[in-house]
């Protein structure tokens, strides 16, 4: 099993297409730039057969200071959440 990161992906894809790898990298800064711009005004994006992202909200929560061991609040955030498509889960099995 190996690991698939951006600059492999870039040049599977470019083979694939017969596109240079510069233009398959613009693409994928496009790409992710737009899903990115568009989970920031709290949009969730949806790509059919692949999964959709979205903007999740984690509340308030106590924690505990590893270092000091003493009780903190760990304040609310929002975070970034992928959730797989069942034709990828099942692809993946």
């Amino acid at each position: 099993m190996q690991n698939l990161n951006k600059k492999a992906l870039v040049e599977r894809i470019a083979g694939a297409t017969n596109k240079t790898k510069k233009e398959t990298n613009e693409f994928f800064e496009t790409v992710f730039s737009e899903i990115t711009d568009a989970l920031k005004e709290g949009n969730r994006v949806d790509i059919s057969g692949f999964g959709k992202f979205e903007v999740k909200d984690r509340k308030e929560r106590k924690g505990i200071n590893p270092v000091t061991k003493e009780s903190i609040i760990i304040p609310a955030t929002k975070t970034p959440a992928f959730k797989a498509s069942k034709s990828l889960k099942e692809a993946v099995k």
